[in-house]
């Protein structure tokens, strides 16, 4: 049986972007993820150490988060990368990096790229 692990509105104070002055500055994300996930014996056992322990998904994607990249996409997919490298039962993991209030040159919420890996 497969089970979903929502983690939603992770807020990080980051350095990402193509432009140089917002690797500079900073901008406001937002990350949202769903992780799946075959039970196995979690549930059977009531054994927190057989599941995917959400407080390290959230330390990994803030440790990620840290990284400068120019692109929200490879921002993404490095969150997927080390989450899956730290928990390989995960079926499939679906990630949502958003910056918000882009420097479009215009009003704008947020900006975001969704990865399915």
């Amino acid at each position: 049986m497969l089970y979903d692990i929502r983690l939603e509105g992770m807020e990080f104070r980051a350095y990402h972007g193509c432009y140089d002055l917002e690797q500079l500055v900073g901008n406001r994300f937002v990350v949202d993820m769903k992780i799946t996930v075959d039970l196995g014996r979690v549930a059977g056992d009531d054994d927190v150490t057989k599941a995917v322990n959400y407080l390290t998904v959230y330390e990994l994607v803030r440790e990620t988060m840290a990284v400068k990249q120019r692109t929200i996409e490879r921002v993404a997919c490095n969150i997927i990368a080390a989450v899956r490298g730290r928990f390989p039962q995960i079926e499939a993991v679906e990630c949502r990096v958003a910056k918000l209030a882009p420097p479009l040159g215009g009003k704008v919420d947020r900006v975001s790229v969704t990865l399915r890996g």
